[in-house]
């Protein structure tokens, strides 16, 4: 509801979108200078990204190496990477859900994965 039944006035509209822009802007380098981790076999593979899901780190511990099975060494790795991202994820969630619904609810930001 307008206050004064009028027209919505357009410089504070404005205003409004542009502090939105300048929270999310904020959020989103935060989110780049935030780092998570993720782990598998029970510590083995330790992978740390960034809350936008760049890859910053990644530890194997030596008892995870077994040169006559790469594989499993492999799947550890792709698990913490993808603990690590899911991990981010929620943390893009927590710091830019509030904003994306403020830009338009539940449709979420386009470029985003949520």
């Amino acid at each position: 509801m307008i206050p004064g039944g009028g027209q919505p006035n357009m410089q504070q509209l404005l205003q409004q979108a542009q502090k939105m822009q300048q929270d999310l802007a904020r959020a989103q380098e935060e989110l780049a200078r935030t780092e998570v981790d993720g782990q598998s076999g029970g510590g083995l593979v330790k992978a740390t990204v960034t809350g936008s899901g760049e890859l910053r780190g990644l530890v194997i511990d030596p008892k995870a190496v077994d040169p006559e099975d790469t594989e499993t060494l492999a799947d550890l790795i792709v698990a913490a990477v993808q603990a690590a991202n899911e991990n981010a994820q929620n943390l893009q969630q927590q710091k830019l859900g509030p904003l994306a619904q403020g830009l338009g609810g539940g449709g979420g930001i386009p470029g985003l994965p949520f």
